[in-house]
């Protein structure tokens, strides 16, 4: 069993890179790119709609070209489309630092570092001005600035990319999308995990005993009352419950956004544990109602078919209880397909909350990868992209885990 869950951690690679690929792709030749906005920013500070110049009619002929190619190097679409991809997987070198110098004038490069470029009749050199002694690791490309003076860019390459935990930089907020990303993911985690365990037990719970009352009012009733739920989207529940108990136009017992009030940091240990919870109520009910229907009608088939099956009959033929049969017996085999699940539902909660997070402002991944979309934050969308594809991924293979584990019957090979 342990070589399948091996080769299906293996096969985890392949499709993380086809996934990943066809996202990069998608996102990249999307129109109304970083690229084009900051065009269009320029296009704007400058004055705009001149015809001629540097770029051909849309794009703003009052631009430079040498301020294009700057534009197109720095968010990466000076390079094929492939080439770009390997760089951010980090397997394609991509430049970790770079300077623009003048020749013959020493250049500081940070941290107490100089650089003097020295013009030969082969090129350029770049030497330690303090012992002559040449420098070597770095690319000289000689320019000309917008006057025509003679300048040298210089610039050192190295593999760094999400296989070395480089997520890059976020054009937004101009910070680490790792860092970003691990600051937001302790909401995130506390949202999604508490929507698990609530969907799940009650879910389970209402399920038995729907099929234990099959065919009843109550079973009817509950029927149409949690369909009624997974009809409604959360995101709009979640406004409708904003309304309703978080405004003073009806109701207001539950605070109007936000994960935490203001004076979170001020409370006692037990005081911010109610105060978060006070805060969770209305954004879980919005995020879990939608799975009730689901999980509910699936646990209710599922125990219904096998309290039809022989062994369950003969259960009750050697004298068992109705209570020992339902709990000891039928619900083991009935919680199977449940388990099945599990995997792909942890998935949805851990990745699938941005709508719930927008609506209720809290600001968590779900948050962050959706405003970065509105704002063509690219290596934010990446970051996140990289999150929910391995969440599903290993959620497919926690499933099957959890399924080997539920049903000793069941044995991969």
């Amino acid at each position: 069993m342990w070589e399948y869950f091996l080769r299906r951690l293996l096969l985890t690679i392949p499709t993380f890179l086809g996934a990943t690929l066809v996202v990069f792709v998608i996102i990249q030749l999307a129109p109304g790119g970083p690229l084009e906005q900051q065009i269009m920013a320029l296009r704007m500070a400058m004055g705009g709609e001149a015809v001629g110049g540097g770029v051909a009619g849309q794009t703003g002929a009052m631009i430079p070209e040498s301020a294009l190619e700057e534009l197109r190097r720095y968010y990466g679409f000076d390079k094929p489309i492939l080439i770009r991809y390997l760089t951010w997987l980090g397997v394609w070198p991509r430049e970790i630092e770079s300077y623009v110098a003048t020749p013959g004038r020493i250049r500081n490069i940070g941290e107490g570092r100089q650089v003097l470029v020295e013009k030969t009749s082969e090129g350029y050199r770049l030497t330690d001005p303090q012992t002559g002694q040449p420098l070597t690791g770095w690319h000289i490309e000689p320019q000309r600035n917008e006057r025509g003076e003679e300048r040298v860019r210089i610039y050192r390459t190295g593999f760094s990319g999400i296989l070395t935990g480089n997520f890059g930089t976020s054009y937004t907020y101009n910070e680490p999308v790792m860092h970003l990303i691990m600051q937001r993911l302790p909401v995130s985690l506390q949202f999604g995990l508490i929507g698990f365990i609530l969907s799940y037990s009650i879910c389970i719970y209402l399920g038995i005993q729907k099929a234990l009352a099959h065919g009843t009012p109550f079973d009817l009733i509950s029927s149409t009352l949690v369909f009624i739920g997974y009809s409604i989207p959360g995101w709009a529940l979640g406004a409708f419950l904003l309304m309703l108990f978080g405004t003073q136009t009806f109701i207001e017992l539950f605070p109007l956004g936000g994960f935490q009030s203001e004076n979170y940091a001020e409370l006692s240990l037990l005081e911010k544990i109610l105060d978060r919870a006070w805060h969770f109520v209305l954004p879980t009910i919005a995020y879990t109602v939608g799975s009730f229907a689901s999980l509910t009608v699936l646990m209710k088939n599922s125990l219904l078919e096998n309290l039809s099956q022989d062994y369950i009959r003969t259960a009750f033929a050697k004298g068992l209880s109705e209570k020992r049969v339902i709990w000891l017996h039928a619900l083991r085999n009935s919680i199977i397909p449940i388990a099945a699940n599990i995997g792909y539902i942890i998935g949805l909660f851990l990745a699938g909350s941005y709508l719930i997070e927008l609506v209720f402002n809290i600001d968590g991944v779900g948050k962050l990868s959706i405003e970065a979309v509105f704002a063509r934050d690219y290596p934010i969308v990446f970051g996140f992209t990289v999150l929910a594809v391995l969440v599903r991924l290993f959620g497919a293979i926690l499933s099957d885990l959890t399924l080997a584990l539920v049903d000793p019957r069941i044995r991969f090979k």
